[in-house]
């Protein structure tokens, strides 16, 4: 949830609570639908407007820069290197610097881009590989074929003559 969804939920609960200690539902739903109205509004305007998404909902910081800490931002988020290797062994990064960029969202999960090197091999990867593996075979198996193949001349129209002492 973002920051107004978060206050608008809270307030939401205060409201409802105290209308219905007094018996009063007519209250309560007013209120509730006043929060709920100035939600909608808050985040269509966050949609129209960079402007009030930045100063709403805020923007991603990075923190690790092609492997490298950017203690800068760490600080401005008040982020120790312990509670982001911390995000990290949670996301199952090992290394920092297997790391290409890593950020700090604002709802306060870690997003990252691995390094190259990194990078676990997809299925799509694997069957290109395969692919050229394969091929790569098979014209090895074509060239060792052409070169000696015992069976060539049943496959062959011209029948080669034996040598008379095998007949």
């Amino acid at each position: 949830m973002t920051l107004s969804q978060t206050v608008a939920m809270i307030s939401i609960g205060t409201i409802i609570v105290q209308p219905i200690v007094e018996k009063s539902v007519i209250k309560a739903i007013v209120g509730a639908s006043i929060f709920v109205v100035s939600i909608i509004i808050l985040e269509y305007l966050q949609l129209k407007f960079n402007i009030f998404e930045t100063f709403i909902t805020g923007k991603s910081k990075i923190v690790i820069e092609n492997g490298k800490m950017n203690i800068q931002n760490l600080k401005k988020l008040r982020l120790t290197v312990d509670q982001l290797e911390m995000r990290m062994r949670n996301q199952g990064i090992s290394k920092i610097e297997d790391v290409k960029t890593a950020t700090i969202e604002p709802n306060g999960l870690l997003g990252y881009e691995l390094s190259e090197n990194a990078k676990p091999l997809t299925v799509g990867e694997f069957r290109k590989i395969l692919g050229l593996y394969f091929s790569a075979q098979q014209s090895a198996d074509q060239n060792k074929t052409q070169k000696g193949n015992i069976f060539e001349e049943i496959n062959n129209s011209n029948p080669q003559a034996h040598p008379d002492h095998l007949n």
